[in-house]
């Protein structure tokens, strides 16, 4: 079965719960998405679900099959939904090359979900930046600036200790955002909403898993 979609996320906003409390969401688009392949263990060796997020100028067209020999030109992203079995058995018409992949009805209100995403790239960053090194004394002659200090007791061998904190590249990384509840789903505008933040900046592709049981 589909454990998850993809969607584009917004930004933060908040609203006002049941309990008359402001919640702090994060808003997710998920509109736009269509079955652009489907994938069979016989044939490919796994089983998932391709689909594609139509670009703009085309997003009032109706879909043509031959939309599908050139993806570049009418999606703007592609991606795999890994699938737990053959879609047949799964969804059964439901999902089909060329139909909306409107998987929200997978989650309800109230539900838990893990959200993955990349994180903001930030380029290359210094220690205090990347690590939140409290850097050196600003007064009484200290000339070391932003630099990270000693980076070894080997003095003799001349190495650096393996997982040393330095400057680098910061961000850009998949990470994941756990037991996030989904707190309203706008079938209106096609959005989600979700508490707390996820990782990714505005305008970022995320995917929502229904929370994985361990």
């Amino acid at each position: 079965m589909v454990t998850g979609f993809w969607g584009k996320k917004i930004g933060m906003t908040q609203i006002f719960s049941k309990k008359n409390m402001v919640v702090p969401v994060t808003a997710v688009d998920v509109s736009g998405w269509l079955v652009t392949n489907i994938r069979t263990k016989e044939r490919d060796g796994y089983n998932a679900v391709q689909v594609g997020r139509v670009k703009d100028r085309y997003a009032n067209k109706k879909f043509d099959i031959n939309w599908l020999k050139n993806l570049k030109q009418y999606f703007s992203f592609v991606r795999e939904i890994r699938l737990s079995k053959d879609v047949s058995e799964a969804e059964g018409d439901a999902v089909s090359i060329g139909k909306p992949a409107d998987f929200r009805a997978i989650f309800s209100e109230g539900d838990l979900v893990d959200v993955f995403g990349m994180t903001k790239g930030c380029g290359f960053a210094g220690v205090v930046r990347r690590y939140n090194f409290a850097g050196a004394p600003a007064s009484h002659g200290a000339t070391m600036g932003k630099a990270p200090g000693s980076l070894s007791c080997f003095c003799s061998q001349g190495r650096v200790a393996k997982g040393k904190k330095m400057p680098g590249q910061m961000g850009h990384k998949k990470r994941v955002a756990q037991n996030l509840e989904v707190v309203q789903i706008k079938e209106d505008a096609d959005v989600v909403l979700v508490k707390g933040s996820i990782p990714g900046k505005s305008g970022s592709l995320v995917f929502l898993r229904k929370e994985k049981i361990i």
